[in-house]
């Protein structure tokens, strides 16, 4: 199946806010091409999401409902509806609790 995807401001929002804190915290050695290339590597692998990344139940309970899939730095969860996944929230590896 061709799924079609959409993400959330807020989903969006999470990555470039954690990317943004490591800028600010490590600015001696985290340059703005490092943080641009984390930042696209982060919405990038939502593509992958229900292809290579498999399908997980959520392990936060804010997500409770939602579907959750991770790499090793993110995790995303998401609904779908038909062929439209839509990502509603990212979460960093770090910040899982």
């Amino acid at each position: 199946m061709q799924y079609k995807y959409r993400y959330t401001k807020q989903a969006v929002r999470n990555i470039r806010t954690f990317y943004r804190n490591v800028a600010l915290k490590y600015r001696h050695t985290y340059s703005f091409e490092d943080m641009e290339h984390n930042i696209r590597e982060a919405i990038f692998y939502i593509y992958a999401i229900e292809r290579t990344l498999p399908r997980r139940k959520p392990t936060i309970s804010r997500w409770e409902g939602y579907y959750m899939a991770n790499t090793d730095k993110w995790y995303y969860a998401y609904t779908i509806d038909g062929d439209i996944i839509t990502i509603v929230d990212t979460c960093h590896a770090q910040n899982m609790h």
